[in-house]
């Protein structure tokens, strides 16, 4: 075992299993990109927030859209600035590179120190743009055609890419990949969870909590089932109004910071006028 190696063992503020450190580091051993995957408020972006925090390093975050290309987290040339630049700047419009405008992936290309790259929400961009990603973060290099000038990593960056599974990402992706799957807390790493946002609330509450939370999440029509931050925040907003207990009932306070759409909160009172039972 090669003893330079750092392992990643989560922060003080960011709690792991032995699943995702295992994850974790295989990629860090391998040089090879994260791909995590996990329902919304497992901490996916969290986690690239956390591998910067423990190495002490720069954190670099790519969001993904619909229209996302792979050549605009190299770099774009900015032909507007230019433009305008020689109709009322007092720049020198011949100087290309002032118009080369680099994106995440560039920047962790060019910088000094290693980085850590967060893509996240690859899945919503175009079927193609995960091997345009990948083609690039193989080759650690590039051309900016504009100038003919020629990148080339000084370090490989720490990637994570996180994915929501709005649509399937191709195999040739996923091979080139280290693979997890954030699972949803259970009550008890939800339990430390809490009082790591929350060190100081009182623990009865914290169970009364946590057993509302989890029986709504169990409730059959709910679509948008209430996530851990929604969690952290509902319990904040108790101790804010001085809220001492609080159960299962119509009468829930501040049911709104737990669930997010109208339907799941007619789906709510629905289930409790209709007395139905809950999955465990």
């Amino acid at each position: 075992m090669d003893d330079s190696f750092r392992r990643f063992r989560g922060t003080l503020g960011y709690l792991t299993s032995d699943s995702l450190e295992a994850a974790v580091n295989c990629a860090l051993a391998l040089e090879k990109p994260l791909l995590i995957k996990g329902e919304p408020g497992t901490g996916k972006t969290m986690l690239a927030e956390a591998l910067a925090a423990s190495f002490d390093l720069k954190l670099l975050t790519w969001h993904v859209k619909s229209t996302t290309r792979a050549q605009e987290g190299l770099y774009v040339y900015d032909t507007v600035a230019r433009l305008y630049d020689s109709r009322f700047g007092d720049g020198d419009v011949r100087d290309v590179r002032r118009y080369i405008k680099y994106g995440a992936l560039g920047e962790s290309f060019r910088s000094e120190q290693r980085v850590v790259l967060l893509i996240d929400e690859v899945d919503k961009a175009d079927i193609e743009f995960p091997n345009d990603l990948l083609h690039e973060l193989d080759r650690m290099r590039f051309k900016v055609n504009e100038t003919n000038d020629e990148v080339v990593a000084r370090h490989r960056p720490i990637v994570v890419i996180t994915s929501n599974n709005e649509k399937d990402l191709p195999d040739a992706f996923l091979r080139r990949c280290v693979f997890h799957f954030i699972d949803f807390p259970e009550q008890e790493l939800m339990k430390r969870i809490v009082a790591v946002h929350h060190p100081n609330v009182d623990a009865a509450l914290v169970e009364q909590c946590l057993k509302v939370f989890f029986e709504i999440r169990g409730m059959t029509r709910i679509r948008k089932r209430p996530s851990t931050s929604e969690l952290v925040d509902w319990i904040a907003v108790l101790q804010k109004a001085g809220i001492t207990s609080v159960k299962l009932d119509r009468e829930l306070p501040f049911v709104g910071a737990l669930l997010k759409k109208e339907q799941d909160l007619v789906a709510y009172a629905d289930q409790l006028a209709g007395g139905r039972r809950f999955r465990s």
